[in-house]
């Protein structure tokens, strides 16, 4: 009696795969289940060819949904076009040949003058006669550059036709391979679009005959339209718009004129103290408690660095400039983090207002620095305490988003078993949340601290003086020696800053 014998289950594993590469491609299923198969079962990488998409390219790329193909594809195909209308519409030194019959122009009536002056037994007229002489042959060397640029098309319409061939060759080996990958994708999406997408091959293939047509229009069209040369623009809207920005900015001023110097005479209180410290103290007793907290912070070995450091801007002079622009950095880094932290503490554990915030954080990290001094300048005028308020715009971002990632990295478990312990909000938070977090939190610091210092050689430009300054001179008068110093210890005092700020915990 033969008893059932019940196959191993890997044995059913391929056909389930097979059942799914055919739910997933819908179309020509018995051909990309045995490529699919081939892929998988390689020991090395594979590149099998795929005719049709070969063939249709960036329109098959679209149909599958295989979004990196039909670009690849789409701008080598691009390229082959404009170099097939280029060589074909024969416009090649179509500039050369109009310069060169200008300049005939200007030799035959040159000479005609010289003519002219000769008869006349003009002192000139040998001039004019060598000028007539000099336009011709400029006229010569345009007619053999039109001549040369002609004789280019041939090779225009092969590069054509390679980089045709090359769009074709890299949709046919890549098409598989990255419809597998997309495959492997659905696989843990069912939700992704599969099968063949008509409407979307449709709407690529339109797209792609217009990008064709006006990119050939547009190079190798012997007078193109100025409406395909140039974006179109309205002048009178742009000075319109600035006049109101520039009223809008004035009465801003003129209205929080009190608001605005309450904020600059509060900065400018701390930094004027805080200089008059670091730099009105003798500065062997400034140097003995910046070491001191060196090796109470962050060990021997950032205290040996911290020496070094300080003697650098001690004996190179160094040292003054130094204690203001820490003393401005201090200020701008205080302000950063005393916003930043609580700011990202809230988006952390709200993350509706973490999303209502991204676009300012965005704004004010991608913003050049250049374009806010100008806002800056002209709401609270030039000096150390504008430039405090640029490097806080700009400093700010990089605390906020790490520690709301940290937050947010902080595992539901352990916070639901405090919770359950009866813990409460503050002990969670104080206890829990940010100890956990506080690797990214000192990240962002990190950053914060650099971004701020990086600030200082733009904060020069508005009156901040320090380190910056010399950077500044160094830049106007081309003198790369003082500059490079400059630079060197602005790179110390970053150093030194960051290492004793991040402490033992590096």
């Amino acid at each position: 009696m033969n008893a059932y014998q019940p196959q191993p289950s890997h044995q059913f594993e391929p056909l389930a795969e097979n059942r799914l590469v055919e739910e997933f491609v819908v179309q020509n299923q018995d051909y990309y289940v045995d490529r699919f198969a081939r892929i998988r079962r390689a020991r090395h990488t594979v590149w099998p060819f795929n005719v049709a998409a070969a063939l249709l390219g960036s329109v098959w790329a679209a149909a599958r949904g295989v979004a990196v193909l039909f670009w690849i594809v789409f701008f080598l195909e691009m390229l082959a076009v404009v170099q097939f209308g280029i060589g074909v519409a024969g416009n090649l030194g179509a500039a050369e040949e109009a310069r060169a019959e200008r300049l005939t122009k200007q030799a035959e009536a040159r000479a005609e003058q010289a003519k002219s002056a000769q008869a006349a037994n003009a002192e000139n007229a040998e001039g004019l006669k060598s000028s007539a002489a000099a336009l011709q042959r400029a006229a010569d060397a345009a007619k053999a550059q039109a001549e040369a640029a002609k004789g280019k098309a041939p090779l225009l319409i092969g590069a054509g036709f390679v980089t045709l061939l090359l769009a074709r060759l890299a949709s046919g080996f890549l098409a598989n391979r990255l419809l597998e990958r997309r495959f492997t994708r659905w696989r843990s999406n069912p939700a992704l679009r599969h099968g063949l997408n008509y409407p979307l091959a449709l709407c690529a293939l339109v797209f792609s005959i217009l990008a064709y047509g006006l990119s050939v229009y547009r190079f190798a069209g012997a007078s193109p339209g100025a409406w395909i040369v140039a974006a179109p623009s309205n002048r009178d809207w742009q000075v319109s718009l600035s006049s109101a920005l520039d009223g809008l900015m004035e009465a801003i001023s003129h209205t929080g004129e009190g608001f605005f110097g309450a904020i600059t005479g509060g900065i400018s209180l701390v930094l004027d103290g805080l200089s008059y410290a670091l730099t009105g103290m003798p500065w062997p007793v400034t140097m003995a408690v910046i070491l001191i907290l060196a090796w109470q912070l962050a060990g021997p070995r950032v205290t040996i660095f911290t020496a070094a450091a300080l003697a650098y801007l001690a004996v190179l002079g160094f040292w003054e400039k130094s204690l203001e622009t820490v003393a401005l950095l201090g200020t701008a880094a205080v302000l950063c983090l005393a916003i930043g932290i609580p700011l990202g503490i809230w988006c952390g554990r709200r993350p509706r207002v973490y999303t209502a915030l991204r676009p300012v954080l965005d704004f004010m990290q991608t913003m050049p620095a250049f374009v806010y001094l100008i806002p800056v300048i002209a709401l609270f005028g030039i000096g150390k305490p504008p430039g405090v308020i640029a490097t806080l715009i700009f400093g700010t971002p990089p605390v906020v988003r790490l520690t709301a990632l940290g937050l947010q990295g902080v595992s539901p478990a352990i916070r639901e078993a405090a919770q359950a312990y009866g813990a409460t909000r503050w002990f969670l938070l104080t206890r829990v949340d940010l100890p956990l977090a506080m690797p990214s939190i000192m990240a962002g610091i990190n950053q914060t601290i650099l971004m701020c210092l990086s600030m200082v050689v733009i904060a020069s430009l508005i009156g901040a003086k320090g380190l910056g300054e010399d950077v500044l001179n160094a830049l106007q008068y081309a003198a790369v020696g003082q500059g490079l110093l400059a630079g060197f210890a602005i790179l110390l005092c970053a150093m030194v800053i960051d290492r004793i700020v991040q402490g033992r915990n590096r």
